[in-house]
């Protein structure tokens, strides 16, 4: 379970915690939280939010913006995902949400091995958000911020389920961009989705449509 350990070892340091949810999918946005945990008013029950069910990371959702010191969430939308690449995307969206903290933090422990720059120095940990409470707690925020956003990609675009899978690679979503072909929210620069276009602009019977 993640601890504070490494928030406190750092002191004086204002520390924050800083996560993504999105970077696999092949539709919908990148999105980025960091968070500044009040090391007197920590949540119970805090981890990796992959490791917590839809309920439990609502509920802690909720204890974390009501009990941090500071938290941010960001996105970088599906168009700048295309015009720089995820990776770049992922940064931009971190970069964001440490920007947007006030009061503003001296250090930033990212979750992965990837010293992304996000304007003040970085401390990366692989497996971060099994390590530190401040991850832990970024990766609930981003995690529910991005699914939300796919809940209402879903109202948009209701022929592809986004608001059950979330934009990943699932038989459903497969099926849908095979019916369909992919909507706005569609990452086209994904390999699985230029395949898709090569595949029905192919196609006779989309040839003679």
């Amino acid at each position: 379970m993640p601890t504070f350990v490494l928030e406190a070892a750092l002191r004086p340091t204002l520390v924050c915690g800083v996560d993504e949810a999105g970077r696999g999918p092949w539709a919908g946005p990148v999105s980025a939280a960091a968070v500044i945990l009040d090391p007197a008013d920590i949540p119970v029950g805090l981890n990796d939010s992959k490791q917590l069910t839809e309920r439990r990371r609502g509920a802690l959702e909720v204890e974390i913006k009501a009990r941090a010191r500071a938290w941010s969430v960001a996105f970088a939308e599906v168009e700048e995902i295309e015009a720089l690449n995820i990776l770049a995307a992922t940064g931009l969206a971190m970069r964001r949400a440490v920007q947007a903290l006030s009061p503003a933090p001296g250090l930033a422990l990212i979750d992965g091995n990837y010293p992304f720059d996000v304007g003040l120095p970085v401390k990366t940990l692989i497996g971060g958000d099994g390590l530190s409470l401040s991850i832990a707690a970024a990766s609930i925020l981003a995690k529910t911020a991005r699914d939300r956003l796919m809940i209402e990609l879903d109202a948009r675009y209701p022929a592809y389920g986004f608001a059950r899978h979330k934009g990943y690679h699932a038989a459903e979503h497969v099926a849908a961009l095979a019916a369909h072909g992919p909507c706005p929210a569609h990452r086209m620069g994904w390999k699985p989705i230029r395949d898709l276009l090569a595949a029905r602009a192919a196609s006779p019977l989309h040839s003679r449509a």
